[in-house]
């Protein structure tokens, strides 16, 4: 049975810029129980604050190989638009980060990032080598662990994100301490993150509180395979805020695995969720948007209720060559959503982006392959609760 979700409160009027109102966290599990940010039912009010602004060179930037400005915000109104990728590496020290420290990382594909919200995927820690990589030393065959400086949290601030998932397979890699080097290094640079379990973050934007929830099926993050907890705290994150996305790092990866179909997938043995299943459950108890990765390659989007689910946005960007670019590994993309105050799907847009031979994302104005590429797995796995995927990318319900 469904559950509800309670009332929601009335959003915050006048103030555009984006603003944390809340976050509550519970850092449980893989040590990192002691962590809490703010305890549930606390009548301390959270403490409240503004992100930085975009340097001038993001707010001036625009697709040079379009021709013309890409996609920023929803227009003036009771709407805003948020933006969002997927997997996000930006390099594995000590031996394969980017090259001149990183510097430039993301600059074709910072145009097409402009939103009144940004936000992806951060599938590694920030951290030093905190001696407990879980590869072991040696590192054990077949077992992939990565990590960044934490001063590459200013990459992530030039390209414009202003709130990161943590909720994924890669982001304890170096254990709880790397973990917690990561939320450190993403709040001194003044960036908003979520996925742990019990976190409930509410930012402000354009008036409207947006609460965002991170999903995955591991320790110390919000459970996707236990959708009696996926209920609870969706609708509590419903009734803390005018509007709900989710942020889900869910299914099967490999190239192919391109295909959305009914029923648990497993990877090495381990359950990586029924996207389907978790997808409706979560919209049921509120969430107005579901935005999936993991699977390293992109799927298809479809409409359940009025909600936009789009199950997986494929690798955003493997610095480093830490991510495959081979074949449909390579291909990615930029997700534009807008809604409303009251959760309603206002339009959408989807910008392809592709992996080059050293991992850094790239806009792919020109051919538009992942596009084309969602359109049709779209069309095949969904029929006719199919996202409609146009030729300039817009989304739209079907008919």
């Amino acid at each position: 049975m469904n559950s509800h979700p309670p009332p929601r409160r009335p959003g915050l009027f006048g103030r555009p810029a984006l603003t944390v109102t809340l976050a509550v966290a519970v850092l449980a599990g893989a040590g990192l129980g002691g962590m809490a940010l703010a305890d549930r039912g606390s009548d301390t009010p959270a403490p409240t604050w503004q992100a930085p602004p975009a340097s001038a060179a993001a707010r001036a930037q625009t697709s040079a190989s379009a021709g013309q400005p890409e996609p920023e915000s929803a227009p003036a109104g009771d709407s805003f638009t948020f933006s969002a990728t997927g997997d996000i590496i930006m390099g594995s020290a000590p031996n394969k980060l980017p090259a001149n420290g990183g510097k430039g990382f993301f600059d074709s594909v910072r145009a097409g990032l402009q939103s009144d919200l940004v936000m992806g995927n951060l599938e590694q820690p920030l951290t030093g080598d905190t001696g407990s990589s879980k590869c072991g030393s040696p590192p054990r065959a077949n077992c992939f662990a990565f990590r960044s400086p934490p001063a590459y949290a200013q990459h992530l601030v030039d390209a414009g994100f202003q709130l990161l998932n943590t909720a994924n397979n890669h982001s304890k890699d170096f254990g709880a301490q790397g973990y917690k080097n990561t939320v450190r290094a993403l709040e001194k640079a003044g960036l908003e993150h979520t996925g742990a379990e019990g976190q409930i973050t509410v930012v402000e934007v354009k008036g409207i509180k947006v609460a965002v929830v991170g999903f995955s099926s591991y320790a110390g993050a919000n459970n996707l395979n236990d959708l009696d907890a996926a209920r609870t705290v969706i609708e509590e994150a419903a009734g803390q805020s005018d509007v709900v996305v989710v942020q889900v790092h869910m299914g099967a990866e490999g190239s192919d695995k391109v295909h959305v179909r009914p029923g648990n997938e497993s990877f090495f043995g381990e359950n990586r969720g029924d996207p389907i299943k978790f997808s409706k459950t979560v919209i049921d108890a509120g969430a107005d948007a579901v935005v999936g990765h993991g699977p390293h390659v992109l799927r298809g989007m479809q409409f359940y209720k009025g909600k936009l689910i789009a199950y997986s946005l494929g690798n955003f960007a493997g610095g480093g060559k830490t991510l495959s670019s081979d074949g449909v590994l390579k291909y990615g993309g930029i997700l534009h959503v807008s809604l409303t105050r009251d959760g309603g799907f206002a339009g959408g847009k989807f910008l392809s982006t592709y992996l080059d031979s050293t991992g850094k994302p790239v806009r792919d104005s020109a051919k538009e392959r992942g596009r084309d590429r969602v359109r049709e797995l779209s069309a095949d796995d969904f029929g006719d609760s199919a996202a409609t995927i146009g030729e300039d990318g817009s989304i739209t319900e079907p008919r």
